[in-house]
């Protein structure tokens, strides 16, 4: 069967549907746009105390995110200089039975391998090696751990695998700062969680948010809310502006109303309508007037991605004796559901000897980013 498609008149080739589903090109996707772009790891109240930490896994590789002793954020690879040992044990992995020394990060000061004992401070420096302090020439102030860049926007951290080439974040987030100038965005705290598992490859899943060409069929929930999204099949939506909401509604929740205050320093378009962003290649912002809903996507695989939800929400909502966030939390959770079925159902259908690639349609010319953004990094001919 050719791996040849015939062009449709009106329509744009998706990407190769072997890029979706096949392990070489999410290698090639690891070296070439996970190690070598800023990632989006979570938000910076998670560590909200000197010596707070974290152990990630970051594209594969394990990588230890802490707030040193002056409060800054730093990371570096799980790695010990010495022989390579893990410094933090991972989650699932299990501790040696008795051992005198389990390693980590020592009483938020410190961080000791497991293994012998190398000992290096809170901004990677080795401050201590055993029983080396007569080895001549061994210099212990020469040797850091590996490190990983720090940058952080709105409350959120972001990790650059690779900082010796790593360009300023503003300039990879561009003009979406501006456009999210006036929502509180570091102010802002988690209310609630959630963590999904998603049988389906990051790509497709950038592909489905940004588009709304699916919504009248697989959103009855937010189609009531926000009409818009159904009308002309999701075409022509001004997402500069924002997406207007039915008489009534200002906000997504299943009624459109809440009663949490808007952002105070919103304008006038912003207090009633919906705006989105897409941050490639791992985080989407969903802002309403009263939350935020953000979406942090870990592949993990050519067909699982890991995406955790957080919703956000102004302290001072969170002090009332009235919160409950289960408003906007129920409402996300049954879209968000929605959203990953349909993901598989396309992940599955990719997998035919058949369908060697999709087409976007008219309105769905914003999903044709995901192929300009993969194809100048992985080059035309990857697969």
């Amino acid at each position: 069967m050719s791996s040849e498609v015939a062009p449709i008149a009106g329509l744009e080739r998706t990407l190769p549907s072997s890029w979706y589903c096949d392990a070489p090109i999410f290698k090639l996707e690891r070296q070439r746009i996970f190690a070598r772009e800023w990632l989006c790891v979570g938000r910076e109240e998670e560590l909200a105390a000197p010596g707070d930490h974290k152990v990630l896994d970051v594209a594969g590789e394990s990588i230890l995110l802490l707030r040193n002793t002056s409060g800054a954020l730093r990371a570096f690879y799980n790695v010990c200089r010495h022989r390579g040992a893990q410094l933090c044990r991972i989650a699932g992995a299990a501790a040696a039975p008795g051992m005198a020394v389990q390693g980590g990060v020592a009483a938020g000061r410190s961080i000791v391998c497991p293994y012998h004992q190398w000992t290096y401070d809170l901004d990677g420096r080795l401050i201590a090696a055993p029983h080396m302090a007569d080895t001549p020439g061994f210099d212990k102030g020469s040797i850091s751990l590996y490190p990983v860049a720090v940058e952080t926007w709105g409350g959120f951290v972001f990790l650059h695998l690779t900082p010796e080439d790593a360009r300023p974040l503003l300039s990879q987030l561009r003009e979406i700062a501006a456009r999210t100038a006036r929502y509180p965005l570091s102010a802002l705290r988690i209310g609630h969680s959630i963590r999904y598992e998603v049988a389906a490859n990051w790509k497709a899943i950038c592909e489905n948010y940004n588009e709304c060409y699916h919504c009248g069929g697989v959103h009855p929930e937010l189609c009531a809310v926000v009409p818009a999204f159904r009308a002309a099949g999701g075409g022509a939506l001004d997402w500069s502006r924002g997406i207007a909401h039915r008489d009534g509604a200002y906000t997504f929740t299943h009624s459109g109303t809440t009663t949490r205050r808007p952002f105070p320093d919103l304008n006038e378009d912003e207090r009633t309508r919906h705006k989105g962003e897409v941050i490639y290649p791992n985080l989407f912002v969903s802002l309403a007037c009263d939350h935020v809903a953000a979406f942090m996507l870990e592949p993990r695989g050519p067909e699982r991605t890991d995406i955790t939800c957080h919703f956000l929400f102004e302290p001072e909502a969170m002090a009332q004796p009235d919160y409950d966030p289960n408003d906007a939390v129920e409402f996300w959770d049954i879209t968000n559901r929605q959203d990953w079925i349909i993901c598989e159902s396309v992940q599955r259908g990719m997998q035919s000897r058949v369908h060697t690639h999709g087409y976007y349609a008219p309105m769905e010319d914003f999903s044709l980013d995901i192929r300009r953004y993969v194809t100048e990094r992985l080059g035309p001919d990857a697969g």
